[in-house]
């Protein structure tokens, strides 16, 4: 695992999201104004039902003022089932026209009864910085 400068949390409905950020140096290409970031997110539930993530969305914002919206199924092909106690981890990547920005969005899931709910994923920095 990569050295992380930098760590980003948030607790929505006994839900917490973990950001861990990291720019990719060697896939990134300057003069195209292509940077490339990795992101690692941990999903823990503190609570006491299990529950299901169905959707994410994201908003991602360049520093020129360009913003994106991403929104779909699942994270990385997956819909995963987090029990009590139990996380889920996984990553994937952005690539913006600028050295920084900033991704921010949701989680939409839902618990063993059926009940659904949205979770917080933090807003957090992304900087282009020899790692």
């Amino acid at each position: 695992m990569h050295a992380h400068l930098y760590s980003y949390s948030a607790v929505t409905s006994d839900i917490r999201v973990v950001v861990h950020p990291l720019y990719l140096d060697a896939q990134s290409d300057v003069l195209a104004r292509k940077f490339v970031f990795a992101y690692f997110i941990t999903i823990e539930n503190l609570g006491h039902d299990t529950v299901q993530l169905l959707r994410r969305r994201w908003h991602i914002a360049h520093a020129n003022g360009k913003t994106e919206e991403v929104d779909g199924e699942g994270v990385v092909g997956k819909q995963p089932v987090i029990p009590p106690g139990r996380s889920h981890e996984y990553n994937s990547f952005c690539i913006l026209e600028t050295m920084e920005g900033s991704m921010e969005g949701s989680y939409f899931m839902r618990r063993k009864d059926g009940a659904t709910f949205e979770v917080t994923i933090p807003k957090f920095t992304l900087r282009a910085a020899a790692n």
